[in-house]
């Protein structure tokens, strides 16, 4: 008879995954000061939701009451084509449709199938959407390694991937926590960080980062980052594009997730002049919506300014 994890790993191979790890559901007693640090100092600057359920954030048992196992997966998002070089920047993953229900859709499949297969298992999917710490869940099912910007790096993925979670009430043989860094002395993420965000290896500054300025941050972009915002209007990925790891990232083959032609052929002038209806046309079904018409203007805007 095959094992549950031996048909989740087979299965999500199906569904285009690229990497599956297994840990068990228990306390992430490493991780506790981590977070209490980074929110004592105010490094999520106005992400107010970071402070909420943080004993579920660290005990898996208090979000899904019965987790037993936590199955983490990488999707790959690595673009076969960018943007025009001279326009402003809309971070990879954002370029096709919302991760969230593109990859929280495949989970959804594959418990489906792990239910039709062994009966009656207990679980719940998760896509950046819930108090989960998935890079430390991914580094402790062996998935890759947390680098110098805090994002998971693969040895044989690189960084471009979006991570995904399944709590399951089965008792599954956890697999082996990625002890190895493998960063070395290089810091190039760090030195090329347009806003100085990583703030020492390992540690970055949330309220800092250019992904948070132009998502999160609902007021408006401070004046200290005038000519600092390397033409990014959503997200940035200055950090993983310098990463030495990412030559071994792999153009994706999701469909949804291929570049729409309003976002890689859009000019400057036609950025600037981007009406509300346009808006809504050229994001329609994007994580890109998050920002509203009027957030992402503003971040136009602000490229406009001179230090």
């Amino acid at each position: 008879m095959k094992s549950p994890k031996d048909f989740i790993r087979r299965k999500a191979y199906e569904l285009g995954f690229l990497s599956v790890g297994f840990s068990k559901a228990e306390f992430l007693e490493t991780e506790a000061p981590r977070l209490e640090d980074w929110l004592r100092n105010n490094r999520h600057g106005e992400m107010g939701y970071m402070e909420n359920h943080f004993e579920k954030r660290l005990d898996p048992e208090k979000l899904v009451p019965g987790t037993k196992t936590v199955v983490s997966f990488l999707y790959n998002y690595f673009p076969p084509k960018r943007q025009r070089p001279d326009s402003p920047k809309i971070s990879t993953y954002a370029y096709g449709r919302d991760y969230h229900k593109v990859v929280k859709k495949k989970g959804i499949i594959l418990l489906k199938a792990l239910k039709e297969e062994f009966g009656d298992v207990q679980g719940r999917v998760f896509v950046d959407s819930a108090p989960v710490l998935e890079k430390a869940w991914a580094e402790k099912s062996g998935l890759g390694w947390r680098g110098k910007n805090s994002n998971l790096i693969s040895k044989s993925n690189g960084s471009f991937f979006f991570l995904a979670e399944l709590f399951i009430d089965l008792d599954l043989e956890p697999d082996s926590l990625f002890r190895k860094d493998h960063c070395g002395t290089c810091r190039k993420c760090i030195d090329a960080c347009p806003t100085e965000a990583i703030i020492e290896p390992y540690k970055v500054d949330g309220s800092k980062c250019i992904s948070y300025l132009t998502i999160e941050l609902k007021g408006q972009i401070p004046d200290w980052t005038e000519g600092q915002l390397d033409d990014w209007i959503f997200g940035c990925d200055v950090c993983q594009d310098v990463c030495p790891w990412n030559r071994f990232s792999k153009p994706h083959n999701e469909p949804d997730f291929l570049i729409r032609e309003a976002i890689e052929n859009r000019s400057r002038a036609e950025w600037e002049e981007l009406t509300e209806e346009a808006f809504e046309e050229t994001f329609r079904g994007s994580a890109v919506k998050r920002t509203g018409y009027s957030g992402l203007i503003r971040n136009v805007q602000a490229l406009k300014k001179k230090p």
